[in-house]
């Protein structure tokens, strides 16, 4: 029986301050980065899951465009992310994911303004649940996804951490303007 040889995709640890997340990337892109001080384990089985045929190795020289914009952006340096992306979702996942990356930086957006925008009024719930199976946090914004009366609802890094994200970036404009 031919044996198939299995794709290589890149991992490393970004480590800024008080923020330690996993990132995975293959050569098309950015394709995982996880929540905040998620273990090793569960980023690679939520890795494994969308890209089976793939196996992982460390790499931090070819992870570092990526290492360098998360840093830009946690020194509040970087408003969007320039590198490419390899996700792997629903068509209707990837629509929602597309559509997140347009919310502005330090704004928010509520899970029915977003199905609004997409000219699904009804479909909030949907949303929500392709905003939760996201698979690269803060790059694709859902951070920026908030409850309809303006709650910090529904995160997969949990709610502390959306919290921190958005006082980040509300921050940087409050901080200018002083």
């Amino acid at each position: 029986m031919k044996q198939t040889k299995r794709k290589v995709a890149y991992w490393s640890l970004f480590s800024h301050d008080q923020w330690k997340m996993y990132l995975i990337a293959t050569n098309k892109g950015l394709c995982y980065l996880g929540p905040q001080d998620n273990s090793f384990k569960k980023s690679t089985n939520f890795f494994e899951s969308r890209f089976p045929d793939y196996h992982l190795e460390q790499n931090n020289e070819k992870l570092q465009p990526y290492l360098a914009e998360l840093t830009e952006y946690f020194q509040r340096q970087r408003t969007f992310f320039t590198f490419p992306f390899d996700m792997r979702g629903t068509d209707f996942q990837l629509t929602i994911w597309y559509e997140l990356r347009k919310i502005p930086y330090g704004q928010t957006f509520s899970y029915s303004q977003i199905a609004s925008k997409l000219g699904r009024p009804h479909s909030a719930r949907a949303v929500a649940k392709a905003i939760s199976a996201n698979p690269a946090l803060i790059v694709i914004p859902c951070h920026r996804v908030v409850g309809k009366n303006g709650g910090l609802v529904g995160y997969r890094g949990g709610v502390e951490m959306k919290k921190q994200l958005l006082e980040l970036e509300v921050s940087k404009f409050y901080n200018k303007a002083k």
